[in-house]
């Protein structure tokens, strides 16, 4: 009985990671990334990516994530004591030397030349896989350099680019681009260099922090 609970229990948190990975794909996310992600915050192993910002700037994935990580120390502890009392009743010594020798067959077979060719050419073809840049953060999208910044400038009431385009503002040998305006609640992108800026504009830059400081420091 002790067993046959541990895999029913196994088959419950199978079954929760697949349920919470529909979730966070229906909230936008990429399927293998979300995956990858509640399998990481069920068992806690704390992987740091820049993945793992998809899912702290997400509220509704934000408090998947809580359940998840409560949900997994639950888990463990229900396993580790299930675990505990079934060897307490027999240590399955024979058992759990197949299993050994098992996994010393598996390591020579893998370490096998022929076996690790074949290996490295099914890796390479998943490589090559092409992800969408849309479920990157934005800072391994744009940011290349230390100095790469996206930022938003306000037009005051008196500023000096009013009524001036962005093309009459910035060199074409700055390194500064212009995303869109926004303005009230429209966000201005076909033809943005040349629409002339109002008071209240608020402009979206990509490029050299130093530069868009520089240029914009009394906009």
């Amino acid at each position: 009985m002790g067993i046959l609970f541990i895999f029913i229990y196994l088959f419950i948190v199978f079954t929760v990671i697949e349920i919470n990975t529909s979730i966070f794909v229906a909230t936008g996310l990429d399927r293998k990334i979300a995956r990858f992600q509640v399998i990481s915050m069920l068992t806690g192993t704390g992987f740091t990516t820049g993945e793992s910002e998809l899912i702290i700037d997400h509220p509704v994935r934000r408090r998947l994530g809580a359940f998840l990580i409560l949900f997994g120390a639950f888990s463990l502890a229900v396993i580790i004591s299930a675990i505990s009392n079934l060897l307490t009743d027999n240590f399955y010594t024979m058992e759990i030397a197949y299993i050994a020798g098992g996994l010393l067959v598996l390591l020579f077979v893998l370490r096998a030349p022929f076996v690790q060719r074949m290996m490295g050419k099914k890796m390479q073809s998943e490589l090559k896989e092409n992800y969408e840049l849309a479920d990157l953060p934005i800072s391994d999208v744009l940011l290349m350099d230390e100095d790469d910044e996206v930022r938003e400038i306000a037009i005051k009431e008196d500023s000096q680019f009013a009524e001036r385009t962005f093309d009459e503002i910035v060199d074409k040998e700055d390194d500064v681009m212009l995303l869109f305006i926004r303005r009230g609640e429209i966000n201005i992108r076909q033809k943005a260099y040349d629409t002339k800026l109002e008071p209240g504009d608020k402009l979206v830059l990509y490029g050299n922090n130093p530069r868009i400081e520089e240029i914009f420091e009394n906009a």
